[in-house]
């Protein structure tokens, strides 16, 4: 047996040494956004198995009444920690990295077999800690979350406007009909998705003022966004107001399906199980999907901090540009870093602290542990989002008009 243990521990050893050996300079982004997602699946099962388990600790079980769902919230939050712990320890080593001849910036893209170390011992480390450590980092990650939220608003804009302008850049017809016609398929899909939601949630025979006026607000601000978008005096473009209005139709729909199912205004509320499942699976691929861009745009942002030395600084380069500097086939000269490392692990932090949020419903455990997401702190999340995000945009479009001195792009 103990021959076998062995084994079975070097073979380990051996294939984490083989992957950690794999990652490139090109591909360590895509390796960060592994370790994330890996970090969700170790936080789902625990928190399917979390009951049993941390009722034999006891600095966590200090009550008899205690719920299922509270040890549930406890494993998740807990990994979040060692996953925020981890992700902002190197973003905070990572401050003032400009080019590759700076030490960190191996750091930042080798000694994976030490990371994951690191990384295993910071989660387990947080199994240790007392409950109200647990409870302060349960209510700090409720504004983490929502930065998470507003910087991937930012970024949506950003990128938005981008497209949009690489397109128009091009000056030839066949552009600009695409342009026009993915714009008119934007609110087609906008409209059609608000008029399912109202028979999803306004069911026939009930009184739901609420969900109907968050979905007649989002039509509303969608044909706001192309009003101020095509006013004379503004500098817009149709493809931006429509992209951000199936943004907004999608976000209230999130939102809306985050209501208790026990309301008899949430239509979806008689098919629990199936809507559990799917939100579960939807929610953790959105989240890994968005953390992924939201790393990789943030290179290419100019909304956001890039290094000084960067070529991003000044001026937009592609992501193959990107990857040529970090491969080393770029300039033989002292190469700048393509991105912000530091913002690059911050959005880790956040979304560590975004994931714990979800899986935890925002940790009010009022709803049945077999749910993910529900309850009415999830609604007003979600429809707090919509609503920031109708904002920026229109800031964007408006604000030109009102600071005519000052740059905004």
């Amino acid at each position: 047996m103990s021959c076998l243990a062995s084994c079975c521990a070097s073979l380990t050893c051996g294939l984490c040494t083989s992957v950690a050996s794999g990652v490139t300079r090109s591909s360590a982004r895509l390796a960060y956004c592994g370790l994330f997602g890996v970090s969700l699946i170790v936080s789902w099962v625990l928190r399917q198995v979390a009951s049993p388990l941390l009722k034999n600790f006891s600095w966590i079980n200090t009550s008899d009444n205690l719920s299922k769902e509270w040890f549930q919230t406890q494993a998740v939050l807990r990994v979040s920690l060692g996953n925020f712990l981890f992700f902002g320890l190197l973003a905070l080593i990572m401050i003032g990295v400009k080019d590759q001849n700076d030490r960190r910036d191996s750091w930042h893209h080798g000694g994976w077999v030490a990371k994951l170390v690191i990384w295993v011992l910071l989660v387990a480390l947080m199994f240790f800690l007392p409950n109200g450590v647990m409870t302060i980092y349960g209510f700090l990650s409720k504004f983490g979350a929502g930065m998470f939220l507003l910087i991937q608003v930012i970024i949506l804009l950003d990128a938005t406007h981008s497209w949009n302008d690489s397109w128009v850049a091009k000056d030839e017809q066949k552009w600009y009909v695409a342009l026009l016609v993915i714009s008119v398929v934007c609110y087609i899909a906008t409209f059609a998705f608000s008029g399912i939601l109202f028979m999803w949630f306004n069911p026939s025979g009930h009184d739901c003022g609420l969900n109907v006026f968050f979905i007649v607000m989002t039509m509303i601000l969608a044909f706001a966004f192309a009003v101020i978008a095509l006013h004379p005096k503004v500098n817009g473009s149709l493809l931006p107001a429509s992209v951000i209005s199936v943004y907004c139709a999608y976000v209230c729909y999130t939102g809306l399906s985050s209501e208790p199912r026990d309301y008899v205004c949430n239509g979806l509320h008689n098919k629990s199980k199936a809507v559990t499942t799917s939100t579960l699976v939807l929610g953790m691929l959105t989240t890994v999907l968005s953390v992924l861009y939201s790393a990789l745009r943030a290179g290419s942002s100019t909304t956001f901090m890039s290094p000084p030395s960067s070529p991003r600084s000044g001026e937009k380069k592609s992501l193959l540009d990107s990857e040529e500097l970090e491969s080393g086939k770029g300039s033989a000269e002292a190469r700048p870093v393509s991105y912000s490392y530091t913002f690059f692990h911050l959005i880790f932090a956040l979304a560590s602290m975004y994931s714990a949020m979800l899986l935890s419903g925002w940790t009010s455990s009022s709803e049945s542990e077999e749910l993910i997401d529900v309850g009415w702190t999830s609604l007003w999340v979600r429809i707090c989002t919509e609503w920031v995000t109708a904002g920026l945009y229109i800031w964007s479009l408006v604000a030109p008009l009102l600071f005519p001195d000052r740059e905004f792009y």
